[in-house]
């Protein structure tokens, strides 16, 4: 009887990894993320980063930019990352229910507390931040869709992070140094500990210029209907007008928020 594969998989997909890889493809994937990541490259500064010949990285690109995925500036020198590269990261927000169930309640928390809303997920140690409602003010918080974030320096992060056990806690920061980003960041596993306990007193995570200098973040993580954290949202704003005497408003206004979208998915 002839072997039965696993759908979608060749026969050698649990082989050696060099031999599960076409090199042309990741070269492709590390030309976009080092687009995705800047405000815009030259082709010279893509060779070089990616330690790529020029003639390599111009086939690479004018392949993407056949497909729409990255587009060359006005005067044919500044390299970005194209519309189809957008239409597909939209295709990962579509397989989300939290973020479609999140957005009007966004929407009406943003004109609640008059400051941004943000919703983000986990991703590898980071919060990775999926959708966004600005504020109408000049002076505003922005994390566009894909922007990544360290747990520990984060509202939304330490908002994920309250709901984790010690034992999860301890694998991911018992050890290891903190990045320091302002003179506010949290710099321990110890500090981070007591941070979290007080996170969970209060039902809401609270950034104090832990990340950019200026800024702040209020922040609740959403449950699934298992009570597990899928997402957190939060309010970021400037300091002059998230004020010491504001925080507590906006984080009962920010946990009641993410209590409405927990039970839209289900949570108990």
């Amino acid at each position: 009887m002839p072997e039965i594969r696993r759908r979608g998989r060749p026969k050698a997909f649990n082989g050696p990894q060099s031999q599960n890889t076409i090199q042309a493809l990741d070269r492709a994937l590390d030309v976009l993320e080092a687009l995705a990541k800047a405000e815009g490259m030259t082709l010279s500064e893509l060779a070089s980063q990616l330690d790529q010949s020029t003639a390599t990285m111009h086939r690479v690109l004018a392949t993407l930019e056949r497909r729409e995925f990255v587009e060359i500036s006005t005067d044919g020198q500044i390299w970005h990352i194209g519309p189809e590269a957008y239409r597909l990261g939209a295709a990962f927000l579509r397989r989300s229910n939290v973020i479609e169930l999140s957005r009007p309640i966004m929407r009406e928390l943003m004109l609640e507390t008059g400051e941004t809303s943000n919703l983000g997920i986990e991703k590898d140690g980071n919060v990775l931040f999926v959708s966004q409602v600005e504020t109408h003010e000049s002076i505003r918080a922005f994390f566009p869709p894909g922007t990544l974030s360290p747990l520990h320096a984060s509202g939304i992060g330490k908002a994920l992070l309250s709901t984790y056990d010690e034992n999860r806690l301890a694998k991911l920061f018992e050890g290891k140094d903190l990045e320091r980003f302002t003179e506010n960041t949290v710099r321990s596993f110890d500090q981070l500990r007591s941070e979290l306990n007080r996170t969970r007193d209060r039902g809401y995570a609270f950034d104090d210029e832990e990340r950019t200098k200026g800024m702040r973040c209020v922040a609740a993580p959403i449950l699934n209907v298992h009570g597990e954290a899928v997402a957190g949202i939060s309010v970021s704003g400037p300091k002059h007008r998230v004020e010491d005497s504001d925080v507590h408003r906006i984080g009962e206004r920010v946990r009641r928020a993410a209590t409405m979208v927990s039970r839209r998915l289900g949570a108990p």
